[in-house]
């Protein structure tokens, strides 16, 4: 039997292990990131273990889901929601998280606040 075709399912099952060990985020300077150390942050209105993000549509372009793969678990403090368009996003102590649209560069923290609702990640 070939060798490497019995690589195969090791490397595959060691990539799905590092995905899901692997935290989603980080903390950077006390707020969570994400993707390039884009701060991330959680809505008010979401409900804290729904399994569920009140922010879709127009709220959804500009505040953009932190997205999970399909092969992502729950790990710790993060969990995975599926929005109503079927597609999973991240959540952290239960609370689905989002990049903010006008955030330009890693660091920036234009969000926190944003209309009492909107806050960094913690």
């Amino acid at each position: 039997m070939n060798k490497s075709l019995l690589a195969l399912p090791a490397a595959a099952l060691l990539a799905f292990a590092c995905s899901t060990l692997q935290p989603p985020a980080k903390m950077t300077d006390g707020a969570l990131t994400g993707a390039g150390g884009m701060s991330l942050y959680t809505f008010d209105k979401d409900t804290a273990g729904s399994n569920k993000s009140v922010c879709n549509g127009k709220c959804a372009e500009n505040w953009p889901p932190f997205y999970a793969s399909e092969m992502d678990k729950t790990n710790g403090d993060y969990g995975v929601v599926t929005r109503d368009d079927g597609k999973k996003q991240w959540a952290y102590k239960g609370k689905p998280l989002y990049y903010w649209s006008k955030d330009q560069k890693p660091g920036d923290r234009t969000g926190d606040g944003f209309l009492n609702m909107w806050k960094l990640a913690r």
